[in-house]
């Protein structure tokens, strides 16, 4: 017997609030049969959605950013069921990468429509197992450079609070910025590196559209990579406003490879995917093709 026919995952302060009157809305596209799951935690989701899919649900919808997606897609990865997305985040990555449109009345419009159709569309997802052999999913980007430093100082800061904690986060790593020593090996192949960069993705961009690997397709069946040499502070801030555009790709210090399996290691660095927290980085990374059946 069917729990739900379309669980709805929801964030009411994705977007930082910006999209708080949107959620009736969009249930009402989704129309009669879409049910909210009640959770007040990122753990209370994923058991949700879990249960929601364990009981049958037809589909299972995401509304919000990219970290309610990431919550979504531990329970949805592999499995026989719909997924849909609505971008209503600071960051919508995912919801870019695989197409879906940006206004989140007319995803949810469009996922209604692939349901009612029977159509779904298969896109790929990251496999990541850790050290401790934990398996989490991802859906667009892996940073484990500067950016993940970046990120890790900023959750563990008390103040300031919003965006000028990351602004303070990002002054802080700058003044301790040195090249990494990694491990990194490509579908076998050793590509062991000392930089100061590197991300592994299904899709082009993260950090709210900064295209770090401008050519990913979450359709090939294989993770773009992406790795810096050794450069200075001025470098880096020259090359910064480039990844909005994605054409860093072309500063020779900057190399890409496609790969279905990774594996990547370094000390002293916290990985996260998705904008979301994954832990030490000493990863296998694996590309799994059709994982998810996305409602476009």
């Amino acid at each position: 017997m069917t729990t739900f026919e379309i669980a709805v995952l929801a964030n009411p302060s994705a977007g930082r609030g910006r999209h708080r009157d949107l959620l009736s809305q969009v249930l009402r596209r989704l129309g009669p049969a879409a049910r909210l799951l009640e959770a007040h935690s990122s753990e209370e989701a994923e058991a949700a959605c879990r249960a929601a899919v364990a009981g049958g649900a037809a589909a299972l919808v995401a509304v919000g950013g990219d970290g309610t997606i990431h919550r979504a897609l531990q329970a949805v990865a592999e499995q026989p069921i719909g997924f849909g997305v609505v971008p209503a985040g600071t960051g919508n990555d995912f919801a870019a990468g695989v197409g879906m449109p940006a206004d989140p009345l007319a995803a949810a419009e469009a996922i209604a429509a692939a349901l009612t159709e029977g159509r779904h569309v298969a896109i790929d997802l990251a496999r990541a197992v850790g050290a401790n052999s934990e398996v989490r999913w991802f859906g667009a980007v892996l940073a484990g450079g500067f950016d993940a430093l970046v990120n890790e100082r900023a959750n563990l800061m008390r103040w300031p609070r919003g965006p000028r904690r990351y602004d303070l986060a990002i002054l802080l790593e700058l003044a301790r910025l040195r090249p990494r020593a990694y491990g990194m090996e490509l579908d076998g192949e050793d590509h062991s590196f000392e930089g100061m960069l590197v991300a592994v993705g299904n899709c082009a961009s993260y950090g709210g559209g900064m295209r770090i690997l401008p050519d990913a397709d979450p359709a090939d069946g294989l993770l773009d990579v992406v790795i810096a040499a050794p450069f200075g502070r001025a470098a880096l801030a020259r090359l910064k406003p480039r990844l909005r555009r994605g054409t860093h790709v072309t500063d020779p210090r900057v190399t890409v490879f496609r790969a279905r399996h990774v594996r990547l290691k370094s000390d002293g660095i916290i990985a996260y995917a998705d904008g979301e927290r994954l832990g030490p980085l000493d990863l296998d990374l694996t590309c799994v093709p059709g994982a998810v059946r996305l409602l476009r």
